[in-house]
């Protein structure tokens, strides 16, 4: 969007999002139901609103982790549990670690709840054609406790964000790899983390690499050439577009007012130490101002 409330209500709600997969009570959640791993936890705590997606499935609507990767974990974890069991299970951790990070009174509070009203609402109104994980998780009912309510709407919201992204990784011919070089290249990301997480192997990434370089992208030291930084700029600059609608239905102030009440919960988790330092999203943790 033009006044940026599009990338600013990202920063904003992107860190609480992430709480499902650093928080110790998405930890927890995920060993008592019997998955195998930090990955097995991540894959099926974010693909359950999928049902009992397979691997090729999910590594398609995820985009930039190796196959691999993906398949060590799927479909293994719906033999350990199904997806509406994650499903529940990952509500309840939620609730627990805003309850715990943001503190009792503050999830209590007629503003907490504020923010899950409206977060939903914007959630509700994010137009999820041919976004399939926006979709899913639009899907889910309406959890009756703020604190879940408010993950799960943000939790859509966010999805509906990566699910355009994609989409605009797609139409502009960036691959998962050439994706996250040229996020590294941005200094928006480490980009050892991002290759040894997504668990792609050198071989593919120096391939990438030199693909950007021949295209004009890269620059031998490995940093964005002018060309590059204007691709940059336009594949974040559509997403934003994309991601626009909720915001357009929810209004300039009240975008505004849910910006503010998620701003202080933003920085509660970036001063949480939770999240890795490789900041594999690139988000700046609610620095963005909403513009007018």
């Amino acid at each position: 969007m033009a006044d940026g409330r599009a990338r600013a209500l990202w920063e904003r709600y992107e860190p609480v999002h992430d709480l499902v997969y650093f928080a110790p009570e998405a930890h927890r959640a995920a060993d008592a139901l019997g998955l195998r791993g930090f990955w097995m936890g991540y894959f099926a705590l974010r693909a359950a609103p999928l049902g009992a997606a397979s691997s090729s499935v999910v590594t398609s609507c995820f985009y930039v982790f190796h196959p691999s990767r993906v398949a060590r974990a799927l479909p293994d974890a719906w033999a350990y549990a199904t997806p509406e069991e994650v499903l529940a299970a990952r509500l309840e951790a939620m609730d627990a670690a805003m309850s715990r990070l943001f503190g009792a009174a503050v999830v209590g509070d007629a503003a907490f709840t504020e923010a899950a009203d409206l977060a939903w609402e914007a959630a509700a109104a994010a137009d999820t054609a041919g976004r399939v994980l926006g979709a899913a998780n639009q899907a889910l009912d309406r959890p009756k406790r703020p604190a879940a309510r408010l993950w799960q709407a943000l939790t859509t919201l966010r999805e509906h964000r990566g699910d355009s992204h994609v989409a605009v990784l797609v139409g502009l011919g960036l691959g998962p790899v050439e994706a996250m070089v040229l996020k590294a290249a941005a200094g928006e990301s480490d980009g050892d983390f991002l290759r040894e997480t997504r668990k792609w192997p050198k071989e593919e990434w120096a391939a990438a690499e030199a693909r950007l370089r021949a295209d004009g992208r890269l620059a031998e030291d490995g940093s964005l050439t002018p060309a590059g930084a204007a691709l940059r700029a336009e594949t974040e600059a559509l997403t934003d577009a994309a991601a626009e609608r909720p915001w357009t239905v929810l209004g300039a102030e009240r975008t505004e007012r849910l910006a503010a009440l998620l701003e202080p919960m933003a920085g509660a988790v970036a001063e949480s130490g939770l999240l890795p330092a490789g900041n594999p999203v690139g988000v700046t943790l609610g620095t963005q101002p909403l513009g007018r």
